[in-house]
């Protein structure tokens, strides 16, 4: 079983992607951007509606979905709130049908 976890050094995302990996199961995370020497995770870019996630979710089995816009103490965005839906909503919808597509069995 192949797992991808969104938001991979996150703070949910690092803890369950370390999880699945001490049980033995093959996860990789996704992250916004590459770093050198991480084997261990995929860069895609921010989390939005126009997010490509065909290279992350082929051959995957289940997905978990960690990744969001959380609190932001220091945010500078005109209309948060719209900033939350872009990510949260539209971003979240665009994974969940491109997971579909790819044949993705499961999304958590």
């Amino acid at each position: 079983m192949k797992l991808l976890v969104t938001g991979g050094r996150g703070f949910i995302g690092i803890r369950v992607l370390a999880a699945l990996q001490q049980a033995g199961l093959t996860a990789v995370g996704s992250v916004r951007q590459a770093t050198s020497g991480a084997t261990a995770y995929l860069a895609i870019g921010c989390l939005n509606a126009q997010t490509d996630w065909s290279t992350a979710t082929k051959g995957v089995d289940c997905v978990v979905h960690t990744a969001a816009r959380v609190h932001m103490v220091r945010d500078s965005a005109a209309d948060s709130l719209a900033e939350f839906r872009k990510v949260n909503v539209q971003g979240t919808l665009n994974l969940a049908r491109q997971a579909a597509t790819a044949g993705v069995r499961r999304l958590v």
